[in-house]
């Protein structure tokens, strides 16, 4: 009996030009571009397995080893019903492929993080979700293409679907069909780009994405201006600071935008708090660092940006990132040691701080504010697994338990 199934994985990105608002809330259309890094799936990443069997009663899906309803009409069934439309135009045009977009689904998926926290579970997830499908429907989709899909899971995850530099492009069009994810440069192109993830929290955050934006949508003024005069500039900016590798000016405007939007959030009625003291606190140890540095005549070295939780992400060059880790563990004392993925500190890391910087400008907080670092790079786009290794799902579609 033939067995119809794919694994693949899916990366997170991390937008340095956010995405906030939404001018169409069921097909997720932006009310702004947006451009994100893709980090490397060996640190962060989401793993689906989807299956399609004639015996199966109904479509089911396993989030990290408990079901998650599949609610008629929302996001889940819209991405697996849009998936199943473009297996059965592919089967239409291809007569001798197999019959299997009436059968139903059992998808598993995995996050190798925390789900919720502000690390773009969503993202990785519905990418995961996309990907996997289309690898079991083996479909000649581009990742543009099925970016369509993915963005109507989740707005962020249609940049998922690519590797390296990653534009969100708004569109005009009112049916979606030009509101899609683009590539702007392979990882290949700056390689030496790194982030490090500092996880403040990993709890299930207060306000969601989607709920905060659109009270944003409905009650901020600043967002109008944000969408009108800021992100279309921005955009521009950092398109050409990643083409020309220019990491002064790509620190710059991450910083700018990332402010702004937590601005946009401030100015919604009521309020939205996703950054907490120790999120302030690395904002002020980057800000002081990167003082220091152009004191002596040296670059900006580091930039720090936060999505919708308090965790910061700070991207820097590779021959900076070391420095950039012993100072935040000076002033961020780790409860767990750190986990050293790119063994940049073969005796242990050191905490210290770099000649010229103020230590009066911050506070050393209490051990484990910041719970977890997480050392990445910019990394590729989805992979196909060997799925008799990798798969989630046992031989008879149920979870593998």
């Amino acid at each position: 009996m033939t067995v119809y199934q794919a694994t693949v994985s899916a990366p997170v990105n991390i937008a340095v030009i956010k995405y906030w608002g939404k001018r169409d809330t069921k097909l997720i259309l932006p009310t702004n571009s947006s451009l994100s890094v893709t980090l490397d799936q060996d640190h962060l990443r989401s793993t689906t397995t989807s299956r399609a069997d004639e015996s199966f009663e109904r479509d089911i899906l396993w989030l990290n080893g408990k079901e998650d309803p599949i609610k008629e009409g929302g996001r889940l069934a819209t991405c697996i019903g849009e998936m199943k439309k473009l297996r059965k135009q592919y089967e239409d045009a291809n007569p001798n492929e197999p019959k299997i977009s009436s059968y139903r689904v059992h998808i598993a998926s995995n996050n190798n993080f925390p789900t919720a926290a502000g690390l773009a579970s969503s993202a990785s997830g519905f990418a995961a979700l996309v990907s996997s499908l289309a690898a079991l429907y083996k479909l000649p989709s581009s990742p543009s293409e099925l970016s369509l899909i993915a963005r109507q899971g989740s707005g962020s995850a249609c940049r998922s679907l690519f590797g390296g530099f990653v534009a969100w492009e708004m569109g005009s069009a009112t049916s979606g069909t030009d509101s899609l994810a683009v590539e702007v440069a392979p990882r290949e192109h700056w390689p030496e780009m790194q982030a490090l993830v500092c996880v403040v929290s990993d709890k299930k955050k207060g306000t969601s994405s989607t709920s905060g934006m659109q009270r944003t949508v409905e009650t901020s003024t600043l967002l109008q201006h944000r969408i009108r005069e800021v992100v279309p500039k921005r955009m521009e900016q950092m398109i050409r600071a990643i083409k020309d590798k220019d990491f002064t000016t790509f620190a710059e405007v991450t910083m700018r935008d990332s402010n702004s939007f937590h601005a946009v959030a401030l100015d919604t009625d009521p309020p939205i708090f996703y950054m907490n003291d120790v999120s302030r606190a690395i904002i002020a140890t980057i800000v002081e660092y990167n003082r220091a540095s152009v004191a002596a005549g040296g670059p900006v070295k580091a930039a720090y940006t936060f999505d919708a939780g308090p965790n910061a992400v700070i991207y820097a060059l590779e021959k900076d990132m070391a420095e950039i880790i012993r100072l935040v563990c000076y002033f961020f004392p780790q409860g767990v040691s750190f986990e050293d993925p790119m063994g940049v500190f073969p005796s242990g890391v050191q905490s210290g701080v770099p000649e010229g910087f103020d230590v009066n400008v911050v506070k050393v907080a209490e051990t484990g504010s910041v719970s977890r670092l997480i050392h990445t790079r910019v990394g590729g786009g989805p992979r196909v697994l060997d799925d008799s290794k990798e798969t989630l799902l046992a031989q008879d579609g149920s979870l593998k338990v």
